[in-house]
């Protein structure tokens, strides 16, 4: 009995060391440096004798440490020696540049600077609470300045970018080519001359594991080089824009509106825009390339962004896909269009690459003239429980050599029906309302098969009788 009892203490404090270890391992925090405009870099980097600039302060940080930077302005203009650069932290000691809670620190880039923030081949760093932009003292040729953030050549991994207000840049707000585990919430990023977010084409992989929530993606190519953006180089400049990647990337809680390219563009497998509204942008509204793909509890509306200008852009486009077998869902989606002349949504438009489709709870509204959805003949459809409303197109959806019009469209799937969705204020080129009035032909007339058990507003479903159609439950 004494010796089991012995082996038991024994094995009691083996583990007991092991968990003291691993609290001591996972909480493992290293110094707090800061950096003041009134600061010197001859300082030691304490709160009371700061560094003065950010770009010095990063490239002291080791894993653990943080780095806050007070309130105040820093002008960048020197490359590289004013880039925040930190070096990689670890899965337990990240490396974190944050600003200080009282006031957000302005990050103002000039003379064609770079970026404000290089993270490419780093691990383990969050970045938080920053303003970055252009020098707007600056005259002439110095006011240029180029990209917010930027993964470029070495991939990163292990980034959070957290409550960021990016604007007024001349290329992109976040340039990123390859990245694995990024989190960017809670950022703002508008007026950038080539997008809020995109990138080159991945060498490693693009875009992996990428979550975005709670992000204002806007005005993309609204300003360049100081004026507004009419003299930009780059024709497009999407809300999110990115190349060909592995994914899987989840868009969350996420506004895009008023970019002059596509308000989502992601040639990304397993992309997932959930909750999101996607309002007003000059070209698509949502472009999907790749396959696990979905588009749920998402507003999508005002293409053209108030323009009467016909253009060849639609409110969704799945697309060139080259994967045979690619799966592709839209539920519980509100569109509406104004503009019309052109497809409402294309499906692999003269592609004969095979894709596979579900379109389900959603309400597709074209009240432009001629905007009826097209669905290439190489696609498998699968469209359930649907409100179309096209008063100004004669047909309302073609698929398989079969047109669909307002009297047949219940032929194309079980509870599909036609009718004015009855939305409360239907926009363009302005904000709107679409929530459903009494009446509309959409309340419960969904199903409750892959719905989301809350909508757009975070209400749960249903609320009624049954589930309603679109992206909000009335």
């Amino acid at each position: 009995m004494l010796k089991i009892l012995k082996k038991l203490t024994w094995q009691v404090l083996i583990v007991n060391f092991l968990f003291t270890f691993v609290l001591v391992s996972l909480s493992f925090a290293g110094n707090v440096y800061y950096v003041s405009p009134s600061g010197s870099n001859s300082n030691p980097g304490t709160k009371e004798k700061p560094w003065a600039t950010p770009g010095y302060g990063s490239r002291k940080l080791k894993p653990g440490d943080t780095l806050i930077i007070q309130s105040g302005k820093y002008v960048l203009q020197k490359y590289e020696d004013d880039i925040i650069k930190p070096s990689s932290g670890r899965e337990n000691a990240w490396i974190v540049i944050k600003g200080d809670e009282k006031a957000r620190p302005v990050l103002a880039g000039r003379d064609n600077l770079l970026t404000a923030i290089n993270l490419s081949g780093v691990s383990y760093v969050r970045i938080e609470n920053l303003e970055i932009t252009h020098d707007s003292s600056a005259k002439g040729g110095s006011v240029f300045f180029r990209d917010g953030i930027e993964i470029l050549n070495k991939p990163a991994s292990h980034i959070v970018l957290k409550d960021l207000y990016i604007h007024h840049i001349d290329e992109f707000g976040m340039n990123i080519q390859d990245v694995d585990d990024l989190q960017i919430i809670n950022c703002r990023i508008e007026y950038c001359g080539f997008g809020a977010l995109g990138g080159p084409a991945g060498m490693h992989g693009g875009w992996k594991n990428v979550k975005i929530q709670s992000c204002r993606l806007s005005y993309s190519g609204h300003y360049y080089q100081g004026g507004d953006g009419s003299n930009r180089p780059y024709d497009r400049p999407d809300g999110f824009g990115i190349e060909p990647s592995a994914g899987p990337v989840l868009i969350e809680n996420t506004i895009a509106e008023h970019n002059y390219g596509d308000g989502i563009d992601s040639k990304a497998e397993n992309t997932v825009i959930r909750k999101c509204v996607v309002a007003n942008n000059s070209c698509d509204g949502v472009k999907l390339w790749g396959t696990g793909s979905i588009i749920e509890n998402t507003l999508i509306y005002g293409r053209g962004d108030g323009k009467s200008e016909v253009t060849p852009w639609a409110a969704i486009v799945i697309d060139q896909v080259e994967k045979p077998n690619s799966t592709f869902e839209i539920i519980n989606v509100t569109v509406d269009d104004t503009l019309g002349g052109n497809y409402l949504m294309y499906v692999q438009y003269g592609v004969n690459v095979p894709v596979r489709l579900l379109i389900r709870n959603s309400i597709f509204s074209g009240r432009g003239p001629n905007s009826q959805i097209y669905i290439g003949n190489s696609v498998k459809l699968e469209a359930d429980h649907n409100l179309f409303y096209l008063p100004k197109s004669e047909i309302v959806l073609e698929h398989g050599g079969r047109n669909y019009t307002q009297k047949n469209i219940g032929k194309l799937g079980e509870g599909n029906i036609y009718g004015n969705p009855l939305f409360i204020l239907p926009a363009w080129g302005s904000n709107g309302d679409y929530h459903l009035k009494e009446g509309s032909p959409a309340i419960d007339r969904g199903t409750s098969d892959k719905a989301p058990l809350i909508d757009l507003d975070g209400k749960q479903r249903p609320q009624g009788k049954g589930f309603d159609m679109g992206a909000y439950e009335r």
